[in-house]
């Protein structure tokens, strides 16, 4: 009902600098026709979610989406720090309802959840969930009947490597007794969503993990593809990697663009074109303003 408010003060106040005859408040009438809801693109997930309104390094991964898509789609951000798929999936029914003349058509649906699922399971931590709970968490989450009632295209993002190297730092910082986090597991649940994406009809895998990984190591002079992987106590050093995730886990401003890199070729690429594109707005152009 806000959104509907809104874009209605919106066209009266265009009314209140525009009237000055008959014939522009004609003119108004028409242009109010166009008064709706913003179909969107929500953002499911935890803290990388969460954080992906920041500004870091000059860039935020939500504002450079929005821009995307601008007049076209409302981005919406459900990230919610510390989360794991049962926690999400405990509060479905609230975040997600049907579409309506107040809900507004969910187009896309962008899915990142597992980081910490994947969280080593011991006392000093909660978040653990099992692999093949996990797996099902996933499936409950894309088969929800007010998600599907939208029918968005769902794009399921993998969790992003972990460096073993920064995470034990930051983790030890805090008081832990030991790393939260190793990276053969954390790829194991990468490799989790990646297959719940590829035996779901509608889904769409994003590899954020193999993203990450392919460019730190194009970006880690003399490292060796092949052998150990870069961040783990293994090989001993981070290299790119570590610049990616600061803390071992949470993206930097340089991870989120290329998180978004790895996102835009599914929503719309022909919008980024370098030549104005200005279909599916759903206003009119201000040039089509004057010309009806």
């Amino acid at each position: 009902m806000q959104i509907c408010a809104g874009n209605f003060w919106t066209a009266i106040r265009f009314a209140e600098i525009q009237v000055n005859s008959e014939s522009n408040w004609d003119r108004i009438q028409g242009w109010a026709r166009y008064v709706k809801l913003y179909p969107q693109i929500v953002l499911l997930g935890d803290s990388l979610i969460q954080h992906a309104t920041d500004i870091m390094e000059g860039f935020s991964f939500q504002a450079a989406l929005q821009a995307h898509v601008a007049r076209r789609l409302d981005v919406i951000n459900r990230g919610f720090s510390g989360y794991n798929t049962e926690n999400v999936i405990t509060f479905l029914d609230d975040l997600f309802q049907p579409p309506s003349e107040t809900v507004p058509k969910i187009d896309y649906l962008l899915i990142l959840l597992g980081a910490n699922d994947a969280v080593r399971p011991f006392p000093e931590l909660t978040q653990h969930v099992p692999q093949e709970k996990y797996k099902t968490n996933l499936r409950t989450i894309i088969s929800h009947p007010a998600i599907r009632a939208h029918g968005p295209e769902i794009l399921l993002v993998t969790p992003p490597p972990v460096d073993e190297i920064r995470c034990k730092q930051s983790d030890l910082a805090k008081g832990w007794p030991d790393v939260s986090r190793f990276a053969g597991l954390s790829a194991a649940y990468s490799r989790i969503a990646r297959d719940v994406a590829a035996e779901t009809p509608g889904v769409v895998s994003v590899d954020l993990y193999t993203a990450l990984v392919d460019y730190a190591v194009a970006r880690t002079p003399g490292h060796d593809a092949e052998g150990p992987r870069l961040g783990t106590f293994e090989l001993g050093e981070s290299g790119k990697l570590g610049e990616l995730l600061p803390d071992g886990v949470h993206l930097s401003g340089e991870a989120y663009k290329v998180f978004f890199e790895a996102v835009v070729p599914h929503v719309h690429p022909e919008w980024a074109s370098e030549e104005p594109d200005r279909s599916g707005y759903l206003f009119p152009d201000w040039r089509e303003l004057y010309s009806m």
